[in-house]
Order: structure tokens, then sequence, then C-alpha cells
């Protein structure tokens, strides 16, 4: 990804609805710098993983993935026009 930059958060050792909230304000934080890349960092938890898919990334602007090499993160990819 051209001009983006790259980011890092590791949601091990919180509870999930503050790994939630934490997330969607990192998000909107980013967003709000332009484009980026963010790799969120789930680790085992599917429900973790769940929560942030269906409460942020589901219905937003952003581009998301789970790494086929690494299914405890999510990719986020935001790329402003």
């Amino acid at each position: 990804m051209s001009g983006g930059k790259i980011y890092e958060i590791d949601l091990h050792g919180i509870r999930h609805k503050e790994a939630v909230e934490v997330t969607n304000n990192k998000l909107q934080e980013l967003s709000s710098y332009g484009s980026f890349s963010l790799t969120i960092i789930t680790g085992n938890s599917s429900k973790l993983q769940s929560l942030v898919l269906n409460e942020i990334l589901l219905n937003s602007e952003f581009n998301y993935y789970i790494p086929s090499w690494n299914l405890g993160q999510i990719i986020v990819e935001y790329m402003e026009l």
C-alpha cells in the first residue's frame, strides 16, 4: 500500500468490551490522518475477533482480512481517495 503508514495494536489481556472500544478509537484516529494499514492482534480469541468484525468492521469504510498465515490477527486497510 503506497503512501499509508503501518500500525499495530495488540489486544492480548484486554477485556473484550474495552478491546472493541480501543480498536474503534484507533481506527477513527488513524482514518482522520489519511491512508493506513492496521494489524489488530486478537490472538486465539475467536470471540474477540468476531466482536471486532461484527461491531466495527462489517459495515465500515475499512477493507480488512484475516491472513491465512496468522488467524490470530485482522489486517485493516484504509485508502483515502
